[in-house]
């Protein structure tokens, strides 16, 4: 499966495969860095295309001048340090 998401400066896209993921799996995302969410809504549209159950979203580095949680709206985001 493949999701196409905007990017400030042009498109971009995640794939995973169509069997990664059970149908009511319990998935966590964890990635880096959230900056302006592009790259994390995409993966959260993607869990759920597959029909799992998105538990939340962990990330080492939040960077909040950049709002990325506002592409997240009613997700459990969650990230150690905040810039």
């Amino acid at each position: 499966m493949k999701e196409i998401y905007e990017l400030e400066y042009g498109k971009d896209a995640l794939e995973i495969h169509a069997d990664a993921i059970d149908k009511g799996q319990r998935v966590l995302i964890v990635d880096d860095v959230l900056a302006t969410g592009g790259t994390a809504a995409a993966a959260t549209r993607l869990v759920r295309q597959l029909g799992g159950e998105l538990l939340g979203l962990a990330f080492l580095i939040e960077l909040t001048f950049l709002a990325g949680k506002s592409k997240l709206p009613g997700e459990s985001v969650y990230s150690v340090l905040q810039y």
